[in-house]
């Protein structure tokens, strides 16, 4: 998927010191292991920011910096010179929100919202790194797309997994 001339010229005009910093959230890419340390900030931004807000406002701050991301990882990937950076990490930020999608009410509730919080980081990770499902496929999308719709699915597949422990798992462990 091509992206609108406009909004290319638009993200072509901005300074490359701009554009890079903003992808790799600073020096947090230049790290070891830059995805969990951009996983890591997405999971503050979830929990400061996000959390404490119903669902339908999460879904309405989250779409326009998905759609932020799409293009700013677009752009960084073209100025960096080679597919899907590592060092470019905005879309894990973005991405790891969406591992508590629509169990926010479970966690609220939970007397260990830590507890959902590092899991949802841990099966985010896992899903990210060892891409199962097809999602390594979604890799080949150009652009921006293959830098963040990969990392969208795992951590949409990191919410059903989470999902399915609240329901199934703590059971379990609340009967003893």
């Amino acid at each position: 998927m091509q992206m609108p001339v406009l909004v290319q010229l638009f993200m072509r005009q901005l300074p490359t010191s701009a554009v890079v910093p903003v992808a790799t959230l600073g020096k947090l890419g230049d790290l070891k292991a830059p995805g969990t340390w951009g996983s890591a900030a997405g999971l503050v931004f979830y929990t400061v920011a996000l959390y404490p807000l119903p669902m339908a406002m999460q879904v309405i701050l989250l779409a326009p910096l998905i759609v932020f991301a799409l293009l700013w990882c677009d752009e960084a990937e073209r100025r960096i010179g080679h597919r899907d950076p590592g060092e470019v990490i905005l879309d894990e930020f973005v991405a790891q929100p969406l591992a508590f999608f629509g169990l926010n009410g479970v966690i609220v509730a939970s007397a260990f919202p830590w507890a959902y919080f590092l899991a949802g980081f841990a099966l985010f990770r896992l899903f990210d790194i060892l891409k199962p499902f097809g999602i390594k496929r979604l890799q080949n999308l150009p652009g921006g797309m293959g830098v963040l719709v990969d990392d969208l699915v795992a951590a949409l597949a990191a919410a059903v997994c989470l999902g399915l422990a609240h329901f199934y798992l703590v059971p379990l462990f609340a009967q003893r």
